[in-house]
């Protein structure tokens, strides 16, 4: 006698807090896929509100949605400032939470959603859309089997002010968090332990313009197994640039332009955030273990300004001999 087929699992019922520059991409992840569907949004911005999809409650308050809509998981999309009180709120209500990079601009805050999250036994994924990307993909398999690697140099270059849009708060350090390496680095440097597992900053430099904005930062950082790495960040590149080279142990050297084939800007984003929201309802399905929660990239952001100011102190301390 042939078995019943197996009912195909409920899509997770999302919604969705922040209508910024990013929520398109997650619209459309929610649009195509079966994983899940959008029930909510939120955003204090009423032209935002208006335009969002028909058939979904609007809301101008994220503890408003929380505590009215039917939800499984809320995916976080408000400026770097307000991820940790909206994050906790969420899962203090029980709540799963996806959370855009960076998990907090403080690791104090971080630290507390961590715990939270397990206090309540609920998820805590943080959106590392990069890791999803076809060519860093591409690169990990063809790598895969090969000598170890040696060095690698993450680029992350953009004109801020393109990426930006409506969404200025990216450039107050204070709602920031910093600039690029608040903002950019936990991409870069999730993508770095993608490749190189835990790693340690050694060294870090940071240029920031008169409102102080980090503009430029370069940070070195070093795995267990000797192999080195460097983050390049730059908000004031001309156009745009996302790459990573890999040389390694036999001398061979390889490399992901994380925007090839994509010539609308921000085009890669339309794929990787499928990936992320795929991913997110697998842990919510427990068809894999929540990892990573994004806290071991927001340490790596605290250490390298940490690192820079260091070094600054000690330029200045630096007394010429006679």
């Amino acid at each position: 006698m042939t078995a019943p087929p197996t009912p195909a699992p409920r899509p997770a019922r999302i919604g969705l807090i922040g209508l910024g520059v990013i929520s398109r991409f997650y619209l459309a992840a929610l649009e195509r896929e079966a994983c899940a569907r959008l029930v909510a949004v939120c955003d204090p911005d009423p032209e935002r509100l208006a335009a969002a999809p028909a058939g979904v409650s609007r809301h101008r308050d994220h503890r408003d949605l929380l505590r009215a809509a039917d939800l499984d998981a809320v995916v976080v999309n408000v400026p770097n400032d307000l991820h940790h009180p909206v994050c906790r709120d969420a899962l203090a209500a029980g709540r799963a939470v996806c959370v855009e990079k960076p998990l907090a601009t403080r690791t104090d805050d971080g630290h507390h959603l961590v715990r939270l999250a397990r206090q309540h036994g609920t998820v805590l994924f943080t959106s590392f859309h990069r890791r999803y990307n076809n060519e860093v993909r591409a690169l990990r398999r063809r790598i895969a089997s090969r000598a170890p690697v040696s060095s690698l140099t993450v680029r992350y270059e953009e004109t801020i002010e393109e990426h930006a849009g409506r969404d200025r708060w990216y450039l107050d350090p204070e709602r920031c968090g910093g600039g690029c390496v608040a903002d950019n680095g936990p991409n870069a440097f999730d993508l770095v332990r993608l490749f190189l597992g835990e790693v340690r900053v050694t060294e870090a430099t940071v240029r920031r313009d008169r409102r102080g904005v980090d503009r430029q930062a370069q940070v070195v950082l070093h795995a267990p197994s000797g192999a080195e790495a460097r983050v390049v960040l730059d908000w004031s590149h001309p156009g745009e640039r996302k790459t990573v080279e890999v040389r390694l142990a036999d001398g061979t050297v390889d490399r992901a332009d994380m925007l090839a084939g994509h010539r609308e800007f921000k085009g890669s984003l339309w794929h990787e955030y499928v990936g992320v929201l795929r991913d997110f309802t697998d842990v919510l399905s427990g068809r894999r273990a929540n990892e990573p929660d994004g806290l071991a990239a927001l340490e790596l952001v605290a250490a390298s300004y940490a690192s820079a100011r260091a070094g600054r102190s000690h330029m200045r301390t630096e007394v010429p001999r006679s």
